[in-house]
């Protein structure tokens, strides 16, 4: 892709979660720029909460090393519960279907449980990304508040990068591992870990990055109120859910 970026629209589509990155770091003015883009988020009564560590290198490298010893080991020590078994009804159904349909792509059976795993454990190695953002905040009540500035911050970095021609992908697997990340990068125990963001250059010819996964109709989770003919019929129609073999080539 050209250096030219892309409008807010082009970068709204082309912006997925990325799970294949080239090695070729990015220059520090590349880097800068999305962070200058990502500080101009909104957050409640402007408090900014955020607390950003880009790290690349041999300390990226260190701490992809210790999140899989982690790992390996069982040491979970999330800042904030996470239990997949929760989600229901089409929430269940969202989620199954982006597992299923990245293990197609992969060629990954359902029943291959050593494969599932070393594909996930491609997480702890920022999909080969030469750099990954840690978001940390400090907690105010109940944390809702500044889970949402998070957030809101995570999407304009993201959309940043998108329209860089970058890539990037949320990865909320890292934020179950708080301690060994505060650990490595010597943060503070009152900055609590939100997720990490791996960024890139998007290896474009990986299997991982050959599918895009669509999104229900807006309509299906807007409720209008005296707001007639928000849905018209002359609306485009959303991207429904989307198998690999539907969405080759396509627009994510």
């Amino acid at each position: 892709m050209s250096g030219d970026t892309l409008s807010f629209a082009e970068a709204v589509r082309a912006r997925h979660s990325v799970r294949a990155f080239l090695p070729d770091p990015l220059s520090p003015a590349q880097i800068r720029s999305v962070l200058e883009d990502a500080r101009t988020a909104p957050s409640n009564c402007n408090t900014q909460p955020w607390n950003i560590h880009i790290v690349s290198g041999r300390q990226r490298d260190l701490l992809s090393k210790e999140l899989l010893r982690a790992e390996a080991a069982g040491e979970l020590s999330g800042d904030f519960t996470f239990d997949q078994n929760e989600y229901f009804g089409a929430y269940a159904q969202c989620s199954r279907h982006q597992a299923q349909t990245r293990n197609d792509a992969l060629g990954i059976a359902r029943s291959d449980r050593e494969a599932r795993r070393v594909a996930d454990r491609r997480n702890f190695e920022f999909y080969g990304a030469p750099h990954v953002a840690m978001l940390f905040a400090p907690v105010f009540g109940d944390g809702v508040r500044v889970g949402g500035d998070i957030g809101m911050y995570a999407q304009t970095f993201l959309l940043s990068l998108a329209a860089r021609g970058l890539g990037g992908i949320p990865q909320t697997v890292l934020g179950l591992y708080a301690d060994t990340v505060r650990d490595v990068l010597n943060v503070p125990d009152d900055l609590k870990l939100f997720f990490g963001i791996s960024f890139g250059h998007e290896d474009r010819s990986s299997r991982d990055n050959s599918y895009r996964l669509g999104k229900v109709p807006a309509q299906e989770n807007v409720i209008a109120h005296d707001t007639p003919s928000l849905f018209d019929s002359h609306q485009a129609p959303n991207l429904p859910l989307q198998s690999p073999a539907d969405t080759k080539g396509s627009a994510p």
